[in-house]
């Protein structure tokens, strides 16, 4: 487990410096909150850590419903409590599954290159190891209402 200066009990929010946490930290963090994941229906459990630019790490995990359309994303739950708290600018984001490497649906994709049209990503695993992108990479012919 990672730890910070408010030690374990810190809750969902962990502050730290945006340079001086590591893509494996990152990635622990997501793997850690994945087991918080409501997947009933798939069992395919996705936990996410969102880094914003001031050093709060944000997480997310997906929550399916039985109806299926109301479901979120893990990525989407962590952009989106990010920024019902004021946060605005994002680093990156570790997303993490069990396979081989969690790569975002084409909405989350979509959302985080809204929100955060640098951003990085880590595609990882509960193994630890990672792929790094970047949202261009991903999606590189994004929508954009105004063009």
């Amino acid at each position: 487990m990672v730890e910070d200066s408010r030690g374990p009990d810190r809750g969902d929010d962990w502050i730290r410096d945006s340079i001086l946490m590591t893509d494996e930290q990152l990635l622990q963090i997501a793997n850690e909150v994945r087991e918080s994941a409501y997947a009933p229906y798939s069992g395919f459990k996705v936990g996410a850590a969102l880094l914003c630019a001031d050093g709060t790490v944000v997480t997310g995990v997906n929550i399916e419903n039985a109806t299926y359309t109301p479901s979120i994303c893990a990525e989407r739950t962590a952009f989106f409590k990010a920024i019902s708290e004021g946060h605005k600018d994002f680093v990156k984001i570790a997303v993490t599954c069990d396979k081989a490497f969690c790569s975002p649906c084409g909405v989350c994709r979509q959302v985080m290159a809204e929100h955060a049209p640098e951003l990085e990503i880590l595609l990882g695993n509960p193994q630890g190891t990672f792929k790094r992108m970047t949202i261009q990479e991903l999606l590189p012919e994004t929508f954009k209402l105004n063009e």
